[in-house]
């Protein structure tokens, strides 16, 4: 099984949604970046190469776009319904998925700092996750995350996440190669699902 013809997608509960990002997202984008870039910035990823830019929106989008097509990703944006206004509160992208004898992904995100704390990174990593093992068949979902990055870690902690190690100088972050833990979920371990398992309480924390 392949995602070929399950993209685009959108993913709801409630007043969340995990939507396609798109180019004319660009000046919401920007606005909720710029005001988040001391929020986000030791998190970031950054261009090894002496020199090395990260890439524009648009060569992002274009990137992004181009894993979906192939099945190798999937880009979502993450908003929030106020007032019948979907606005936007942050990113999460499924990449790296593997089909075959691994059946896997990697999933990263970011959350706008005005809206930590409310249950919005745990409910959008459960929806794309269920997503994955629902309806891609995927078997497992990796998340890597600096040791130092307390609100991520609280994340995987309160949905289940098994803590497989430490991974040394995994990703260049923040203008340099950084550690990261990585944390994992099977298909298996969740036969009801991740999202009504964090609804429900079902993973202490």
């Amino acid at each position: 099984m392949s995602p070929s013809g399950q993209w685009p997608v959108t993913l709801v509960r409630g007043p969340l949604a995990l939507r396609p990002i798109r180019y004319r997202d660009r000046a919401e984008w920007d606005a909720v970046r710029a005001r988040n870039a001391q929020w986000l910035g030791p998190w970031e990823a950054s261009n090894p190469q002496p020199g090395g830019a990260l890439p524009s929106f648009r060569q992002m989008v274009s990137a992004l776009k181009a894993q979906a097509r192939d099945g190798s990703g999937l880009p979502f944006l993450i908003t929030e319904t106020r007032d019948d206004v979907p606005r936007l509160v942050g990113q999460l992208t499924v990449s790296s998925i593997t089909y075959g004898s691994l059946m896997g992904a990697t999933l990263g995100y970011w959350v706008d700092q005005a809206s930590a704390g409310r249950g919005i990174a745990p409910t959008a990593v459960a929806l794309a996750t269920d997503h994955c093992f629902g309806h891609l068949g995927l078997h497992r979902m990796e998340i890597n995350i600096r040791p130092e990055n307390d609100r991520s870690l609280r994340v995987v902690e309160k949905l289940g996440f098994r803590d497989e190690g430490l991974r040394r100088a995994y990703l260049h972050i923040d203008g340099r190669w950084a550690d990261h833990r990585s944390f994992a979920l099977t298909a298996e371990e969740v036969p009801g699902g991740v999202l009504h398992r964090w609804l429900t309480g079902g993973v202490s924390g």
